[in-house]
């Protein structure tokens, strides 16, 4: 594809909408534009359990985790769908769902760098606080990519 190649995060929150509507009325109507939504959910640990009582209520936590990667991953389906409804071809809108293996900004830039896009739009997480001891995802991005197109939606 010749045009335009859009990475679009998905965490599924009230900023990811507000990225997801930026991303539908900027670019929606021009020809030629792939996005790639992405998403990293934390992996399952594999576990052996025998049959007792305390194994059962881990069986059960386990089964609601997998029940919970089910729906992000029905998510990401469901966002496509929409992004196809406003516009674009169902060929040009991929999906990267896959268990992260780093941080999230570091699976963003690994991501970025393996497929070569030419935008990334980010949004920016409201609350001082939580940025402080966990640091801000669009920070680290930022700080790391050079020569790149990135809208920070807020």
């Amino acid at each position: 594809m010749a045009g335009k190649r859009l990475l679009l995060p998905q965490n599924f929150t009230p900023n990811d909408r507000k990225a997801l509507d930026f991303v539908v009325d900027t670019f929606g109507q021009l020809e030629d534009v792939e996005v790639t939504l992405f998403h990293a959910y934390t992996p399952l640990p594999p576990v052996e359990v025998s049959h007792s009582t305390v194994t059962d209520k881990l069986r059960g936590n386990m089964s609601f985790l997998q029940q919970q990667v089910q729906e992000k991953e029905a998510g990401m389906e469901a966002i496509k769908a929409q992004l196809v409804e406003k516009g674009f071809a169902e060929a040009s809108v991929r999906q990267v769902f896959r268990p992260r293996k780093k941080d999230i900004a570091g699976e963003l830039l690994d991501l970025y760098g393996e497929k070569h896009f030419d935008c990334l739009v980010l949004n920016r997480k409201p609350g001082k606080v939580s940025r402080f001891f966990t640091g801000s995802v669009s920070h680290k991005v930022l700080a790391a990519l050079r020569d790149t197109t990135v809208c920070v939606v807020s």
